[in-house]
């Protein structure tokens, strides 16, 4: 899997922990250039030393998603030292803890500003050099819950819906054989994104839920991500018994939403 990667350009958002760590870990190969983002530098100094130690070229950068002059920043120091990027995983993003007649709309702005004006920000901002690539990828980390409602999840929610929305259509629009779209929905996976969770103040919930403790470990959420993109899929589900919400809402929704105010929601 991993010899495909050799001399490829490949940046990673939110690469200092959890899905975006695990896909820098299993994708760094001989020869692969990594451009690892996220805002703490430190924990991004972790991932490049084990990158590093597989033969890759690894270079971390500060950016956060959320800032326009954040990303302009980091888009002109990656146009000065790359001619392409073969692979772009917009993988940064909050999640959230909050019921929604209890959360500011200053919160649900933050929360949508992250997970979708920042990627599509991003995306438009690096187009150009994905275009010089033989074949390249854009990977948007979604949620399940892009695909259906959620108790606390709101905003959140609302941001993943519109990721989907807003790439399948841009993914209908393109005419360039050398870009490939590819959109993943992860289902629990056991990471820190729990902690960092928006709770209606705006603060972290800086609680590692139940669900999440016993979610698929993000080396495995990573690898499946990985050859899902490899295959050039559309759409790719990492998931376990989410799933069922997932038909369920598709086919009977009557049952789903019976069943989904019973659900422990952390």
């Amino acid at each position: 899997m991993n010899t495909y990667f050799e001399n490829k350009t490949v940046v990673i958002t939110g690469a200092s922990s959890g899905i975006g760590k695990a896909l820098a870990e299993e994708i760094a190969t001989n020869g692969t250039i990594l451009i690892l983002a996220a805002r703490r530098l430190e924990e991004l100094e972790s991932t490049k030393s084990i990158c590093e130690s597989k033969g890759a070229t690894c270079e971390i950068q500060f950016l956060d998603i959320s800032t326009e002059t954040s990303i302009e920043e980091f888009v002109s120091k990656v146009k000065l030292s790359h001619a392409k990027i073969d692979l772009l995983i917009n993988n940064a993003g909050i999640s959230q803890r909050s019921q929604a007649e209890e959360t500011p709309l200053a919160v649900d702005r933050r929360i949508m500003e992250v997970n979708f004006f920042g990627q599509v920000n991003l995306t438009k901002s690096l187009w150009t050099l994905l275009l010089k690539a033989e074949k390249a990828n854009i990977v948007l980390i979604s949620s399940v819950v892009g695909t259906f409602g959620f108790p606390q999840r709101s905003a959140y929610s609302a941001s993943k819906h519109a990721l989907e929305g807003f790439f399948e259509s841009w993914l209908l629009e393109n005419k360039h054989a050398n870009i490939h779209f590819s959109i993943v929905s992860p289902g629990r996976i056991k990471t820190n994104i729990s902690y960092s969770a928006l709770k209606s103040d705006g603060t972290a919930h800086a609680t590692m839920d139940d669900g999440q403790a016993k979610g698929i470990s993000a080396k495995d959420c990573a690898n499946k991500i990985i050859a899902g993109v490899l295959k050039n899929k559309r759409k790719i589900y990492v998931a376990k018994g989410e799933m069922v919400l997932v038909i369920l809402r598709k086919f009977f929704p009557f049952i789903y939403f019976r069943l989904v105010k019973k659900l422990k929601l952390s």
